[in-house]
């Protein structure tokens, strides 16, 4: 008699311990695998060299030496029989985000293409038991009385999501487990290009998301305080918006990048549309004709709007700095507009060329008070600039120096309002510091000025001689 598992691949239920929790950061120390087909079971698993540090708190977890994997193979090493392990399986993992992408990191470095079906049993547990209040591995082992022969060691913890398998069976049912279990590794509202097991893996943390077209070019980066919710918005507007229908034809990867906070979202976003320049980004791109205005005095006393070009401009450096412009174009257009509702002259602030003892055009039409004819006086003239200049006066820098705005367990670094970076230790700090002048960037002013405005003091220090005597985190 045919069951429900029958039509269903055979099961790799994975496990891995790390040295952090950072993808990038971070490598694996240990893998262990228990696979599931036709009711047998077999079993595998590596200790593997990070060739990197194990923090004493990650070693205190798990139980992982940096002794104990000394003489263990790199990951690059062992990734062939490890592909090769999984292919073709189901791949099963308890908040199966964290194991599935460093093991798609670690075989992308090795270039390896890791694109597995993928199960997560927090998600399962929740499913098919909704009025259990948490669905963490401790819970589970709790809740259905599993047997723990190894907590947190690879393969013992992967040994423990075969045992909540056969328990979901023992109690509901293998025609209630395998539904279960199909109805999460499908989602129909995804683009066909793209793997509809990689939605499981997307965060509901804040981050930056980026969408790849043909040949890995990115076409858009976005940010959110919900990755995962934001990325799936975008898809389930494909019917209704043309702009997400759009995106959705072209998309055929995603990746994506956690921060701590919102404000490392949009620092990041703003910086990686400006590095990456994806197609569909218009906003946020880099403008290489950045202008503001400078107020000069000439011989004659009248106060003189001059244009500071981009590479001239140190915005928080610079005091007399007015507006700031994405083109020369706006910035004449913002002018104009400013004399006219305040009756300026267009000939004095160099927006029409003026002819001895002769008006400017404003005059003959009383939209000029007569300063280029001596009718209005310049000081009045200077007076009446001055103060509606200074409603647009970009603001400047007030620290001593640079200074650290704390977000979890990050510090962004901004200077003179340009964002060098976001740090997690004193030493990349200084790395930081000593990276050279930063350029200066419209979008990060403006997004700093509203964070500085928004967030507790407390969570912004100045980067002085008393650095060193606070430890990040």
């Amino acid at each position: 008699m045919k069951t429900p598992s029958d039509d269903f691949p055979e099961i790799a239920f994975v496990d891995i311990e790390t040295t952090g929790s950072n993808f990038e950061r971070d490598r694996i120390t240990e893998v262990g695998i228990v696979t599931l087909h036709n009711g047998e079971v077999d079993v595998w698993e590596q200790l593997i060299n990070p060739e990197t540090f194990i923090p004493s708190n990650i070693q205190a977890l798990t139980g992982i030496r940096p002794d104990m994997v000394a003489n263990a193979p790199n990951f690059e090493e062992i990734s062939r029989a490890l592909s090769k392990k999984l292919e073709g399986k189901i791949f099963v993992a308890h908040n199966a985000r964290f194991d599935y992408g460093f093991l798609k990191a670690s075989f992308k470095r090795v270039g390896i293409d890791f694109k597995p079906k993928v199960l997560c049993t927090v998600k399962l547990s929740r499913k098919l038991f909704p009025n259990q209040v948490r669905h963490n591995l401790d819970t589970l082992i709790q809740a259905h009385q599993l047997k723990v022969s190894s907590r947190h060691r690879a393969l013992g913890d992967a040994d423990l999501l075969l045992q909540f398998w056969n328990c979901c069976i023992s109690k509901l049912g293998s025609e209630e487990l395998y539904g279960a279990a199909q109805s999460l590794l499908g989602n129909s509202s995804l683009p066909s290009h793209i793997d509809p097991d990689l939605m499981n893996l997307l965060p509901e943390k804040p981050g930056v998301y980026i969408f790849y077209g043909e040949n890995k070019m990115p076409i858009y980066i976005g940010k959110s305080i919900s990755i995962r919710t934001r990325v799936l918005s975008h898809f389930q507007s494909a019917l209704s918006k043309r702009k997400e229908m759009n995106l959705a034809m072209q998309v055929r990867d995603i990746d994506w990048i956690e921060t701590a906070g919102e404000i490392g979202a949009l620092l990041l976003e703003s910086k990686l549309i400006k590095e990456r320049l994806p197609t569909l980004n218009v906003k946020l791109r880099r403008s290489k004709d950045l202008c503001a205005w400078q107020l000069t005095t000439n011989s004659a006393g009248v106060l003189i709007p001059e244009l500071v070009t981009h590479h001239q401009l140190k915005p928080g450096r610079q005091d007399n700095l007015f507006g700031l412009f994405y083109s020369r174009r706006e910035a004449k257009i913002m002018l104009s507009s400013i004399a006219e509702r305040n009756h300026l002259c267009l000939g004095l602030l160099g927006l029409e060329k003026l002819t001895k003892d002769q008006p400017c055009f404003g005059y003959q039409v009383k939209k000029c008070q007569g300063a280029c004819i001596a009718k209005e006086s310049y000081e009045i003239h200077n007076i009446k600039l001055a103060t509606v200049l200074e409603k647009f006066k970009v603001a400047h820098w007030t620290y001593q120096g640079p200074i650290g705005i704390q977000e979890g367990n990050v510090v962004h670094i901004i200077d003179h309002w340009c964002y060098l970076g976001t740090a997690m230790n004193e030493e990349e700090i200084a790395e930081l510091l000593e990276s050279g002048e930063p350029e200066f960037d419209l979008d990060i002013y403006k997004l700093i000025q509203k964070s500085l405005r928004t967030i507790a003091k407390s969570r912004v220090f100045e980067l002085t001689s008393t650095l060193h005597q606070r430890q990040v985190g």
